[in-house]
């Protein structure tokens, strides 16, 4: 039986696994789902149509599956869905969809969700994502596995962030960020790649090199942006990096692509 604590409130119809523990001062409304192992440590509201996966822990004044922060919304039924094994820190806040959009907020699993950071409603989040504190998603982002996002950067409303991506503190993101770059700044531009994550995640020596040659030419390279990235699509069985980048300028969006800032000398190998 689920442990809930006296001074909480669970309302009739939420769905608690037998071993969630609900602390004090919480609130839990009646379409919500806790799944095995979810801890909501105190003072945790949770409503609208909310799933948390698995061992979830939840800190003190977050707030999750409240109604999307958009004039559009005319209180339909939309969703939030949280993966397993995630942190989410103090005063975090995460909306449910629109009907416009995707009808649902989705976060992935292992990943942590610091102090005060933003999940914005239609907002797709992949695996192992990192928000340092008051880190924030504009509505209809979408984030792949493995991204590390600075403190106090704002992403905004319809960008793409390709898989581990690093965004450095401070930085507005307005454009598509391609995978595993590393993009800073007010304005943000790309500054080269996540090298450091790249290392991490099992990449080799000749991997890197084909990756920094692949950015090189895509960005800096003779010829039109067009026709370099026809280039690179002959080669994109070289190395995962150019299949990766490849597929995601191809898919496109509702934003431009981020691109180095004019006159920025390209990287060495």
């Amino acid at each position: 039986m689920a442990l809930i604590d006296p001074t909480a409130r669970v309302a009739d119809g939420a769905r608690l696994a037998d071993d969630v523990e609900v602390g004090p001062f919480c609130l839990v409304g009646p379409d919500v789902t806790l799944e095995a192992g979810v801890r909501l440590i105190s003072h945790v509201n949770i409503q609208g149509v909310t799933t948390l996966g698995a061992r979830t822990q939840v800190y003190p004044f977050a707030s999750l599956g409240t109604p999307p922060q958009s004039v559009h919304y005319k209180g339909e039924k939309t969703t939030l869905s949280v993966g397993t094994d995630c942190q989410i820190r103090e005063h975090v806040t995460m909306n449910t969809g629109t009907a416009g959009g995707r009808g649902a907020t989705v976060v992935g699993n292992h990943c942590m969700l610091m102090t005060a950071s933003h999940v914005g409603h239609d907002c797709l989040v992949g695996d192992h994502v990192i928000f340092a504190n008051n880190a924030t998603l504009g509505g209809h982002v979408d984030v792949g596995d493995h991204v590390f996002l600075g403190g106090l950067c704002a992403v905004h409303q319809f960008v793409r962030i390709g898989a581990q991506v690093m965004v450095g503190g401070l930085s507005g993101i307005r454009e598509d960020v391609i995978p595993f770059g590393y993009a800073i700044g007010q304005n943000a531009n790309l500054v080269g790649l996540n090298v450091i994550g790249m290392k991490r995640r099992g990449f080799s020596r000749s991997d890197l090199h084909a990756a920094r040659a692949a950015y090189r030419d895509l960005f800096f390279g003779a010829g039109t942006f067009a026709e370099r990235l026809t280039d690179l699509r002959g080669r994109v069985d070289q190395s995962p990096f150019i299949s990766a980048l490849v597929s995601f300028v191809d898919a496109g969006g509702n934003r431009a692509l981020c691109h180095p800032s004019r006159g920025v000398v390209q990287p060495e190998d």
